[in-house]
């Protein structure tokens, strides 16, 4: 008989339970506030549909137009690509990156590496061969110091030897060959032309310097831009100042002078023999004149 009650009761207690929870689930439910998502407000932005060099002209395959936060608009940025179509790319710039102003050239401007040249600087190129270039690691985007070598008579009136001095500290590497936007792998790179960013002053200490003597490239790290005050070597502080003082006392008439040429009326030499004898470590030298037995 109390089998058969359980059953009933069970199946009520069951329907109590669902119903309950139902009943707490409506009134969570209706203690949240409603909220509705508003989506953010938008404007058009023009941004690089792949990698951009220096110096390329933007042509409409280029760009690409996405929709941009107006909360969070770059400044500079183009709305459309009429605004940027036909002008120069000043700086390197990544995909889908916005196309601001302040990495674009006038419209007037045109492409190629005059337009990446900053207003007051000059672009100088030297030839270069895989020592001077560092082993191909001078690229563009690098900084470099100008070593040159010259004579040493050419600087300070020594006679003989050379000397070699810094004549330019961290100078931007703009290009390097044709290229003139930086390899990201780092890998080395034949060129025969390196093209380096300076002010006119230095322009014309550089020209003079690969007149005058050899100039051999020091890659520097990017960001280390501080200069060093250097004296030069000479080749006399390698091999000793005795060396030096015994080059200097020599007369510079004496260095030049040619040997003397032979009388008109001297009697000609005749042709000699040399014989070198050895007995152990005992050297002795005979010379016997030619014809003579």
């Amino acid at each position: 008989m109390l089998q058969h009650r359980t059953g009933p009761l069970l199946a009520t207690a069951l329907g109590c339970g669902l119903l309950a929870g139902y009943l707490a689930l409506n009134l969570l439910r209706a203690r949240e506030p409603e909220t509705s998502i508003v989506p953010a407000e938008t404007a058009p932005v023009v941004v690089a549909a792949a990698h951009l060099a220096p110096g390329s002209v933007l042509a409409p395959q280029d760009v690409k137009v996405v929709a941009w936060p107006v909360e969070s608009l770059p400044e500079g940025h183009a709305p459309t690509v009429e605004a940027v179509v036909g002008r120069g790319v000043l700086l390197p710039i990544a995909a889908s990156e916005p196309l601001l102003s302040s990495k674009l050239a006038d419209p007037e401007s045109g492409g190629g590496l005059p337009i990446t040249i900053p207003h007051g600087m000059r672009a100088v190129s030297i030839e270069v061969d895989e020592v001077v270039g560092v082993a191909g690691f001078v690229l563009p985007g690098t900084r470099v110091d100008v070593v040159a070598t010259f004579p040493a008579g050419v600087l300070d009136g020594v006679l003989g030897g050379t000397v070699t001095r810094v004549i330019l500290q961290s100078v931007q590497v703009l290009a390097a060959g044709q290229r003139v936007d930086h390899d990201l792998s780092g890998k080395p790179q034949t060129v025969q032309v390196i093209t380096l960013l300076v002010d006119p002053g230095a322009a014309e200490r550089l020209t003079l310097a690969a007149n005058e003597g050899r100039l051999q490239l020091a890659l520097r790290n990017t960001l280390d831009t501080d200069s060093v005050t250097t004296r030069g070597v000479q080749t006399a502080s390698l091999i000793g100042s005795g060396w030096a003082r015994a080059i200097q006392s020599v007369p510079q008439a004496a260095v030049a002078a040619p040997p003397p040429a032979p009388a008109a009326d001297a009697a000609p030499t005749r042709p000699m023999h040399v014989v070198e004898t050895y007995r152990g470590a005992d050297r002795s030298v005979s010379t016997f004149e030619r014809g003579v037995r």
